[in-house]
């Protein structure tokens, strides 16, 4: 054995100086490794004193990189000493192994190291199921971890910086990413995005040059404050976004040109708009019980009941049997405090009848139209409206007109790249 341990001390620990191992088990399901440390003194972490009393000794057992498809536990027993100084707040403290252990450690720094590469390499969930691969399971939780406790890489003074807003909370927290622009990559995150936390940033950065930002009034605040030698300039994801924009908005106010010109409705709809004019349209639970009252009423008294009697039949009062008997058609009776009273929707009905027919059938859509042009409710009234009004009317017959964000995306893409058919509707749109 005392041939064989040179042998496995250069086997398991080449780099790893000071441990002696004492030897090596294989069971069915792990391998067990016996070591113990050899170091005469050891550092102690508060005071940095080196100590050479020894006050006990105990086994940890860090796991360590999975050999033969086996789990590997390393059952290497450390020594605690005694602080020499006596000023030191800690009067004993255990070694630590360096390239082997660190504090509060359950894993060998060569494994950790391989989970780190893991971790870096696939994230949380992929890293997890790959660890699971080669023996050595570890959550995604502890990946991430792992990957946390890393030392941020030392960064280079940027030359040109991009600064953008990042939402931690989308609608409620919002902070500031600063990347360099060069190479593509995030060099910081701020809390928030106030224009004082981004000048502090810069004036500690002299030697930007250029800063590419967006068009928000706190970015450009502590761009000028924070860096007052460097070119601020829009970056082009905001250009070409707010290009999108914009041109999206012209053609949605020419969204009438869009739909091709179609034949004029017919004549015969005098009488279908003067139903829909009255304030109980057909359907409607009050208008079809007053009509039902009006002919039972009126089919009584014409087999000559009395009004008192026809009262009498139906458990109605007898003015109610007078008001019904006056009058000779049903309609005569929708009245009411509530009915024909006019509305803040009465001057935008044409207009959403208009939009009906083209083709937008949405009540939200509508609303929010109307609303740019000075409606002051709510969208409830349009909802009524159009369920009541609107639902009924027939649509114009004829293909589906293209969207306004698709005619955008045609104007915004480049002719060459752009397909066959989606150019010939383009051409269409623009003739109209």
């Amino acid at each position: 054995m005392n041939e064989v341990r040179p042998q496995l001390d250069e086997l398991l620990f080449s780099s790893v100086e000071n441990v002696l191992v004492e030897s090596v088990e294989t069971a069915d399901m792990a391998v067990r490794v016996e070591a113990l440390s050899t170091a005469r003194q050891a550092t102690c972490p508060g005071c940095g004193g080196q100590s050479g009393r020894i006050h006990g000794s105990y086994l940890r057992f860090p796991r360590d990189l999975p050999t033969g498809g086996k789990p590997v536990v390393v059952a290497l027993r450390v020594r605690r000493f005694v602080c020499a100084e006596s000023s030191c707040p800690r009067k004993t403290f255990v070694e630590q192994v360096p390239g082997l252990t660190r504090r509060f450690s359950r894993r060998t720094e060569r494994l950790r190291s391989t989970l780190i590469s893991v971790g870096l390499a696939l994230a949380g969930r992929a890293g997890a199921r790959m660890t699971g691969v080669f023996g050595a399971p570890a959550s995604r939780n502890t990946l991430l971890r792992l990957i946390a406790s890393l030392p941020d890489p030392p960064t280079a003074t940027p030359r040109v910086v991009g600064v953008d807003e990042y939402a931690q909370r989308k609608g409620q927290i919002y902070g500031t990413v600063i990347v360099d622009v060069e190479t593509r990559r995030p060099i910081d995150l701020l809390p928030d995005r106030e224009a004082d936390n981004l000048a502090v940033w810069l004036a500690e950065r002299p030697g930007i040059e250029i800063v590419c930002r967006d068009r928000a009034p706190f970015f450009a605040d502590g761009a000028t404050r924070g860096a007052p030698q460097a070119l601020q300039v829009a970056d082009r994801w905001h250009l070409w976004h707010n290009l999108g924009e914009a041109a999206e908005k012209c053609v949605y106010q020419h969204r009438i040109c869009l739909r091709p010109a179609s034949e004029q409705p017919r004549e015969p709809q005098e009488e279908t708009e003067a139903a829909s004019s009255s304030p109980w349209p057909t359907g409607h639970r009050f208008a079809e019980r007053t009509r039902a009252k009006h002919a039972t009423i009126h089919a009584l008294l014409a087999a000559g009941h009395s009004k008192r009697s026809v009262a009498r039949q139906l458990g109605m009062t007898l003015n109610t049997i007078l008001r019904f008997s006056r009058v000779a058609t049903p309609e005569e009776m929708f009245s009411g405090q509530w009915q024909n009273r006019p509305t803040r929707l009465d001057a935008y009905k044409p207009y959403l009848d208009q939009r009906w027919q083209e083709g937008c059938t949405n009540a939200w859509k509508l609303w929010e139209e109307i609303k740019e042009q000075g409606y002051p409710r709510g969208y409830a009234g349009v909802r009524v409206y159009v369920s009541r009004n609107l639902r009924g009317k027939p649509q114009p017959v004829g293909p589906r007109p293209p969207s306004a964000r698709a005619v955008t995306r045609w104007l915004l893409t480049h002719p060459d790249a752009l397909p066959e058919g989606d150019r010939i509707q383009l051409k269409a749109v623009l003739a109209n």
